[in-house]
C-alpha cells in the first residue's frame, strides 16, 4: 500500500510539472521567420567565397545553425524555383514547370497564405520584398487578338490599386505587329472566327490577394535591402514572415558569367545584407526570437551566363535544428513546422519534409 502511495505521489507531480511544461510552451512568444534569397548562387562558388572569408556574416550564422545543401531535382530557373520554395510542392501540383510553362499558384498554398490563415490575419505578417519583376510577378491573365503569330505582344499590363489586390478583369487588346518580333508565351483559341492568344496569370497572382505586403522589380540589392530594413522597423511588434528576394548574383551571373569578378561581388553584396538585416533585428532586439534561413533557387553552369543545369544551392541558418540536406521542396514544411503548423493536415499533402527531422527520399 506504501509502495502504491509512493507511485501515485511521483506520477502526479510529473503530471503536474508537465502541465507546466506545456504551458510555458503555450505562452512562449511566437518565433519570426525570415527567407533570404541570393538567385542563381552557384554551390560550388558559394564555398570559394566562404574559404576566402568573402561571406563572414553567413558563416557566422551557419555557426549558430547549420550550412547545408539543397539539390535541386526539376528545371534550374527563377519561376520554377522559388515557387518549390515558397510551397513545398513539385510542378505537378502548382502547375508552375518553369519559366515558360506556368500559371497561377493555386490559392492558399505559399507558406505566405498558411500563416495568414493558422493566425488569422491580424496576428500575424507577411511580407515579400522581391529584387526580380517578370518572373517573381502577379500580373493578371491576359487575351490578346492575334494579328501575326510571331509578333503578337501583349500590352503593358495594367496597374492594381494599392494594397490587398482584387483579380483585375482581363485585358484584350490588338496585337501589334513587330519586325522580326519572337513567338510569345500562351496559347492561341479562336472565339467567332477571331484568334486570341491566352497569356496565363503569374505565379504569384492569387497569392498577392492573401498577404499583407508584395513589391518586386526592385532590382537593385541596396534598394531591397533598404526596403526591408524600413519594414521591419515598421513590423517590429508583430510576429511575421519576411520572403527578401536579391536578384543581382543571377543578374551578374547572366551579363558577365559565373567565373567573372561581378558575380563574385554579387554574392558579396548579398553576405552585407544580411549582415545590415541581423545587425536591424538586435537593435529591434528581435534576433534572438527570428529564425533566418538563406538560399538559392538555382546555381549557375559552371564559368557560363546561363543555368540550364544548375541543380546545385544551399541552406545557411541560425535554427540550429535544421540536421540534413534536402530539396527545395524541403524549406517550406521546414518554415511551416517552426511556426506551430501540423504538416500531417495539409491538404494536399506536401511534396517535401522539413529539414529538422531524418528522411531517406525513395530511390527513383
Amino acid at each position: 500500500m506504501q509502495r502504491r502511495y509512493e507511485v501515485a505521489i511521483i506520477f502526479c507531480l510529473f503530471a503536474v510539472l508537465s502541465m507546466g511544461t506545456l504551458a510555458d510552451e503555450k505562452a512562449a512568444p511566437l518565433r519570426n521567420v525570415i527567407l533570404i534569397g541570393w538567385d542563381g548562387t552557384q554551390r560550388n562558388h558559394l564555398k570559394e567565397c566562404l574559404a576566402r572569408g568573402e561571406t563572414p556574416n553567413l558563416k557566422r550564422l551557419a555557426s549558430e545553425g547549420n550550412l547545408v545543401a539543397i539539390d535541386v531535382l526539376r528545371v534550374t530557373d527563377t519561376k520554377a524555383g522559388w515557387t518549390q520554395i515558397l510551397t513545398g510542392y513539385n510542378p505537378e501540383v502548382t502547375g508552375v514547370f518553369s519559366n515558360g510553362n506556368y500559371q497561377p499558384i493555386p490559392k492558399d498554398y505559399t507558406i505566405f497564405e498558411r500563416l495568414e490563415k493558422f493566425f488569422g490575419s491580424e496576428n500575424i505578417v507577411t511580407v515579400a520584398v522581391i529584387g526580380k519583376k517578370g518572373h517573381m510577378d502577379d500580373d493578371p491573365p491576359q487575351k490578346i487578338r492575334v494579328v501575326d503569330d510571331e509578333s503578337a505582344v501583349p500590352r503593358k499590363t495594367p496597374k492594381q490599386p494599392k494594397g490587398k489586390r482584387k483579380a483585375a478583369k482581363v485585358a484584350v487588346k490588338p496585337a501589334k505587329l513587330k519586325k522580326n518580333a519572337q513567338p510569345q508565351e500562351g496559347k492561341i483559341v479562336e472565339e467567332n472566327g477571331v484568334r486570341y492568344r491566352i497569356i496565363p496569370g503569374k505565379p504569384y497572382y492569387h497569392t498577392r490577394e492573401g498577404m499583407d505586403v508584395f513589391i518586386n522589380g526592385l532590382i537593385k540589392d541596396d534598394v531591397v535591402g533598404s526596403k526591408t530594413l524600413e519594414l521591419l522597423t515598421k513590423y517590429k511588434d508583430n510576429p511575421f514572415f519576411f520572403f527578401v528576394h536579391f536578384a543581382q548574383v543571377d543578374h551578374s551571373g547572366h551579363a558577365h558569367g559565373e567565373n567573372s569578378k561581378e558575380y563574385n561581388d554579387a554574392i558579396k553584396s548579398g553576405d552585407f545584407w544580411l549582415g545590415k538585416i541581423v545587425a536591424k533585428l538586435k537593435e529591434l532586439n528581435l534576433y534572438d526570437r527570428t529564425y533566418i534561413y538563406v538560399t538559392a533557387d538555382h546555381g549557375f553552369d559552371e564559368g557560363k551566363g546561363s543555368h540550364m543545369d544548375a541543380p546545385y544551392v544551399f541552406l545557411a541558418t541560425n535554427d540550429p535544428g535544421v540536421m540534413r540536406r534536402g530539396f527545395r521542396e524541403d524549406i517550406a514544411p521546414t518554415i511551416l513546422e517552426r511556426f506551430g503548423l501540423d504538416l500531417s493536415s495539409i491538404k494536399p499533402p506536401l511534396d517535401g519534409h522539413p529539414l529538422t527531422k531524418s528522411y531517406t527520399p525513395p530511390v527513383w
